[in-house]
């Protein structure tokens, strides 16, 4: 067998299922997905705001959506008890493969009451395209500041990032240390990393494998010149990619609609994206940038059970970023904003708070 047909039998599921058990066994996980109870009170994907265009500097159209303050600030405190001040704006960055729509219970819990920013990163979503060289964190760094200078032209921004939204957030605090202190009071780092990740972890919820790193970025550059054909079976392998996406990217048996959710978004992106944005995270080497984050009030967020980026990656990050703080979310995965809403919201209250105090103090 060809490495290119071997390579496009575990995009198909081969290595899932093995990794899954038996047809039988994904049939049983499926039917105990569906048992599962569900949460939600507005459906994923319903909170919308008027969309906005920020034209990245390579002529990407990035897709932007701000919610503003409706709510005096004597209301915001008697309703939710959080002293953020109507002046701070939070700008969201997503994960790998996913969109904005990703922080929906975090939109939903300072709509309104805060002044918030989500966009879906280039190549995710509703953005445009990237070229392949500028697929890289570093251009996602570039992108978070256009959306910054655009969207929130003055005043203190808290900047919360994802997975690879967090590297985004490292890369603007590389190229733009100066921001840090100034326009940026506050950061919050959720299920990421700085560098040193093992990149064969990253292809778990989308080809349920365990590869390592070399094998992974030779898997990842086979399957990327035939994405369509990968896609194709990624489509016809729908039901081992949810039991995929339900084992590597939670911890806890989550609710039905919360798997098929993150599984929407993933099979949303196509291969060639994946393919494109994967080289970056092999060579990621930042942690000797984060430093520069103990300017400001940081919170470090990661799930027990993430097993994609792993709790070490963030207990590293605390160590090298000064007077920062560590929620440990017991038993959750890499998916820790969905799983864990209600305890990643609450770390983030008390981020906006250490950040408008540090305002008024000035």
């Amino acid at each position: 067998m060809s490495v290119q047909r071997k390579l496009l039998g575990v995009a198909a599921g081969a290595v899932g299922l093995a990794a899954a058990g038996t047809a039988l066994e994904v049939a049983r996980r499926n039917h105990a997905i569906e048992s599962r109870r569900d949460d939600v009170t507005a459906p994923f994907g319903t909170l919308r705001s008027t969309p906005r265009s920020v034209i990245a500097e390579d002529g990407v159209a990035l897709h932007v959506e701000v919610d503003e303050v409706t709510e005096p600030p004597a209301r915001h405190r008697r309703l939710s008890g959080r002293e953020p001040g109507p002046e701070i704006t939070l700008v969201f960055a997503h994960g790998y493969c996913l969109n904005l729509d990703c922080w929906h219970f975090q939109r939903g819990a300072y709509r309104g009451l805060v002044r918030t920013v989500f966009y879906d990163q280039r190549s995710h979503g509703r953005s445009g395209r990237s070229s392949h060289e500028h697929a890289t964190i570093e251009q996602l760094g570039r992108d978070l500041k256009q959306v910054i200078d655009e969207v929130v032209p003055e005043g203190p921004v808290v900047l919360v990032g994802h997975s690879m939204g967090g590297m985004s957030v490292v890369a603007l605090a590389e190229q733009f240390p100066e921001l840090i202190g100034d326009r940026v009071v506050g950061v919050g780092l959720i299920s990421t990393t700085a560098g040193g990740l093992d990149v064969g972890r990253i292809l778990l919820p989308m080809l349920p494998s365990r590869l390592s790193g070399r094998v992974a970025s030779r898997a990842v550059r086979s399957l990327g010149r035939r994405h369509r054909s990968v896609d194709g079976l990624r489509r016809v392998g729908s039901a081992i990619a949810r039991v995929g996406t339900d084992l590597f990217a939670f911890g806890d048996d989550v609710p039905a609609a919360y798997v098929d959710f993150v599984d929407e978004m993933l099979s949303a992106t196509p291969f060639e994206v994946v393919a494109e944005f994967f080289p970056s995270f092999s060579s990621l080497d930042k942690f000797h940038i984060v430093e520069v984050l103990g300017r400001v009030p940081t919170a470090i967020i990661c799930g027990t059970e993430d097993r994609l980026t792993s709790l070490g990656h963030s207990r590293k990050l605390h160590q090298r970023i000064a007077g920062s703080r560590l929620l440990e979310c017991e038993g959750a995965g890499h998916m820790v904003p969905l799983e864990r809403h209600d305890q990643v919201t609450a770390e983030l209250d008390q981020l906006i708070t250490a950040a408008s105090t540090r305002l008024a103090g000035r």
